[in-house]
């Protein structure tokens, strides 16, 4: 099997692969068509009130922050999952219903994102971290950046169906499907090897366990870099749904099926993001730095571009620059932190990631009411250059990053000692292999 699928290579990620692609490929599903009822049918395009959902959406990752983590270090993992993907398919079959009946109303709406944010606030650090039960250390960075992959192929599949089906039968049967998908993730959890598992030290209950993750990350600037940089991006930048959903139908008066595919035509850049850095043997530094202003240029791009199909291209670009930063970002925290406090620290990098939202969204969705949508987007590229211009602090700063020129060709490198994170990294791949 190649390197960049050698993950795959296992039974239990295998089928844990398989299953989230099913469910995540429901999930787009249901984002797009949620997006577009509120746009559409239940605001007169109020960019704003995608923007609130969102923001109820997101907003638990930050406020359980201090549970959500530590339930994921101290309770098994794959239980955890299996209650929290149960609970978000019955409230995905509850809004579908009301949908297919035509009672839905925008406060549902508000109350099952809430709800479903809820959930995925204890599932999302809970799914980070049992990718390290699933396979060896060694491969542990190419894990996550197949998550990352399957992910991003879920997001250019689901939202072109969802933009089909939302056009011929109506948005309450996609609905019904998202709900029906997370099936498919509760079967593969049932039927993993559980004696194949890379199982880790549970944590002890004691005085001081919520803030041990806050105490972790303090002490590791790179980590906090990234959280600054992620923070950044993720709370102006990562406001997706309103970016296209705004320039779909205010600028290029275009209708459902349309705004589906320009998320999907996003997804495309986004997979081959995610598998160029399953290539790579581990994450660094200064690709992060590289995908973060690459990102914050192509979103300036896409808020001139003319055409429908020029934005098109643009958004390519912009998913295949977000994707590296996220799956870099994403790796390098999970491989360079220790496993008994890994669930804690992935429950602060996804509270920063998807809590800012709430900040983030109802902003950007008001810039987009009141200035155009062209605006919003100019407000997610500002957000990427602050970004970049924090790693390249960083960088130049630690790692004496310098610029090259020889062959004809530029050069970034960096020199100094290794930071905390590969050193730690190098060790676990090392106790892995021995």
């Amino acid at each position: 099997m190649s390197a960049m699928f050698r993950s795959l290579s296992g039974y239990n990620y295998r089928v844990w692969s398989a299953g989230a692609l099913v469910s995540n490929v429901g999930t787009w599903m249901q984002r797009t068509a949620q997006d577009w009822v509120v746009l559409t049918q239940l605001t007169h395009h109020d960019a704003a009130a995608v923007g609130f959902v969102m923001a109820l959406q997101f907003g638990p990752q930050l406020l359980l922050l201090p549970l959500s983590g530590l339930v994921a270090d101290r309770f098994d993992q794959r239980k955890v999952l299996m209650a929290t993907q149960a609970i978000m398919g019955a409230l995905g079959l509850a809004l579908g219903l009301l949908t297919v009946t035509n009672v839905v109303q925008l406060w549902e709406v508000y109350v099952f994102a809430l709800l479903l944010g809820c959930a995925a606030a204890f599932d999302a650090p809970a799914r980070q971290t049992f990718v390290s039960q699933l396979v060896g250390g060694g491969n542990l960075s190419n894990a996550v950046a197949l998550n990352s992959a399957s992910f991003s192929a879920a997001r250019m599949i689901g939202p072109a169906v969802a933009g089909l089906l939302t056009a011929v039968v109506g948005a309450g049967w996609v609905f019904l499907i998202n709900a029906a998908s997370f099936a498919a993730v509760l079967i593969s959890l049932k039927f993993l090897r559980v004696d194949e598992l890379e199982h880790s030290a549970r944590v002890v209950r004691k005085r001081g366990n919520l803030i041990e993750g806050f105490r972790y990350v303090r002490s590791r600037p790179d980590i906090m870099v990234i959280l600054v940089m992620v923070f950044l991006v993720g709370t102006f930048g990562f406001n997706f749904p309103i970016f296209i959903s705004t320039m779909s139908t205010v600028v290029f008066h275009q209708g459902a099926a349309e705004f589906g595919i320009l998320s999907s035509v996003m997804a495309v850049g986004s997979v081959i993001g995610a598998l160029l850095s399953a290539r790579r043997e581990r994450p660094r530094m200064r690709f992060l730095f590289i995908a973060t202003a690459v990102f914050g240029i192509a979103c300036a791009v896409a808020a001139f571009m003319p055409t429908f199909w020029g934005f098109g291209a643009a958004l390519a670009v912009v998913g295949l620059a977000s994707q590296t930063m996220m799956t870099t970002a994403n790796g390098t925290v999970q491989l360079s932190t220790p496993a008994p406090v890994r669930g804690r620290v992935m429950a602060i990098y996804m509270a920063i990631f998807m809590g800012g939202t709430p900040i983030g969204a109802p902003i950007v969705g008001w810039v987009a009411n009141e200035f155009g949508p062209r605006w919003a987007l100019g407000v997610g590229a500002t957000a990427g250059a602050l970004a970049a211009l924090v790693g390249l602090y960083w960088l130049v700063r630690y790692r004496s990053l310098r610029l090259h020129y020889a062959d004809r060709r530029l050069f970034l490198t960096v020199d100094g000692p290794m930071r905390a994170a590969e050193e730690i990294v190098t060790a676990e791949i090392t106790a892995q292999k021995s």
